[in-house]
């Protein structure tokens, strides 16, 4: 009688540990719910056209998770969404320079969240039969001293340039890096890195350079000095025509801002979006760079 007895007793803990376990459960989830339920309010998102697509991917993803969010996600280049944040325009401004670089921008006002790395490529026509071109080569091209595809071993085709505007981050990355600073001359002049991809596929003789995020087999990648551009010769430093993708805000984020930042830095963005769309986490990197080009190993 008493073993039995004991037995009730015990399969009666047994089965209230059972119903607390479960309240807990559905408690937590309930928390999780009601968090993802009062996390709401807008963002606007502007600049970088070279962050466009991990930036609206991630919004995407951020929206799922909670409804009462909504992020619009525009371009207009880097100059753009750096002086729309410090003017209170936009709640983030994307950007491939830092704003120390952008000549009338506050940056004391500033703080900079550095999401991720991405490498800019020279792209050429499908039609044109360069594959490699030194620093030399391609300062000529871009400041219109070669004109000729043939001069550089290329078929007997006019260049044609395809420039972004000067607001482009994209642009200032290249002339910093791949021209040594050299000024481009006149050429045809895009605002979208998707319109340039485009023209330059489209147009024969054309040349221009875009964001690895870009590249999809319909333009021809041309190395520089014999590297090619590609995550592993930009981690370990050997090409450098490459940026940081930096989202700015105007002073430290609050709210809804704050998460959705935080949420770009986790590893469902940084592990999984971010290499699928062919930018470079920056804990990969074996290397830093500063605003005025300095580079330093890790």
């Amino acid at each position: 009688m008493k073993k039995a007895k004991l037995m009730f007793v015990v399969l009666l803990c047994l089965a209230a540990a059972a119903v607390l376990a479960a309240c807990g459960g559905q408690a937590a989830q309930q928390g999780t719910d009601n968090k993802a339920q009062q996390l709401s309010g807008n963002i606007t998102a502007v600049g970088s056209t070279a962050l466009q697509p991990l930036m609206e991917q991630a919004a995407t993803q951020f929206m799922a998770k909670n409804p009462n969010a909504r992020i619009v996600v525009q371009g207009g280049g880097s100059g753009t969404g750096l002086t729309q944040v410090a003017q209170g325009a936009a709640d983030i401004g994307n950007s491939d320079i830092y704003a120390e670089e952008k000549e009338g921008i506050d940056v004391s006002q500033l703080t900079d969240h550095q999401i991720c790395v991405v490498g800019m490529a020279c792209v050429v026509n499908p039609a044109i039969t360069v594959d490699n071109l030194t620093k030399q080569q391609l300062i000529d091209i871009f400041t219109g001293k070669t004109t000729n595809w043939s001069s550089v071993g290329g078929p007997d085709q006019k260049i044609v340039l395809v420039n972004r505007p000067k607001a482009s981050g994209t642009r200032a990355v290249f002339k910093k890096y791949a021209l040594g600073g050299a000024e481009e001359a006149t050429g045809i002049e895009e605002d979208s890195s998707g319109t340039v991809r485009k023209i330059v596929h489209d147009t024969p003789g054309a040349i221009g350079y875009l964001a690895l995020s870009y590249l999809d087999g319909s333009v021809k990648v041309v190395n520089l000095d014999g590297v090619a551009p590609n995550k592993e010769n930009i981690v370990t430093g050997k090409y450098l025509v490459w940026g940081y993708e930096h989202s700015y805000t105007k002073g430290k984020p609050g709210g809804v801002v704050d998460d959705f930042l935080k949420f770009m830095m986790t590893d469902e963005v940084q592990k999984n979006i971010i290499p699928q769309l062919d930018y470079i986490p920056e804990t990969d990197m074996k290397i830093t760079r500063d605003a005025k080009g300095n580079i330093k190993s890790k």
